[in-house]
């Protein structure tokens, strides 16, 4: 522990914190000293015991505020995470139905692909017997 000398309201106090928290201890003082000064100019000297009242429950409502919005925001955070990981797992699905569509579509043009070879095959094979049988006819009219 070290020994700190700050001063509130005129008067030196000798604090102790841990090593390495010298400083924050002197920038909370300063920060009550503001809040306190700032009373007792506001409502007047009420008393010293009464302003430091009003300074502490002052600092209190505003960490009471902080900590509401600390936790609508971390509230908020679970929410949207959850809505996160159900958007993903809707794109997921989303990819894997597409990747799924695209592999039958793919098997269909596949199919596609020999029917229209075997109707060329059966095209050609067709139109050969007819040139043959119109030769055949025309040579034998001939």
């Amino acid at each position: 522990m070290v020994n700190v000398n700050v001063n509130f309201n005129g008067r030196d106090y000798l604090l102790a914190c841990e090593e390495g928290q010298e400083e924050d201890l002197q920038k909370l003082t300063d920060e009550l000293s503001k809040k306190f000064n700032q009373l007792k100019k506001d409502l007047g000297n009420l008393g010293e015991g009464k302003l430091l009242l009003i300074t502490a429950i002052q600092v209190i409502d505003e960490l009471y505020t902080l900590k509401t919005s600390l936790q609508k925001l971390k509230n908020h955070s679970s929410e949207l995470e959850k809505k996160f990981k159900e958007i993903k797992n809707l794109s997921v699905k989303y990819k894997d139905d597409r990747d799924k569509e695209v592999k039958e579509l793919k098997s269909v043009l596949q199919g596609l692909k020999k029917t229209v070879e075997e109707n060329q095959t059966n095209y050609s094979e067709i139109l050969n017997k007819a040139s043959e049988s119109i030769n055949s006819f025309i040579t034998k009219a001939v």
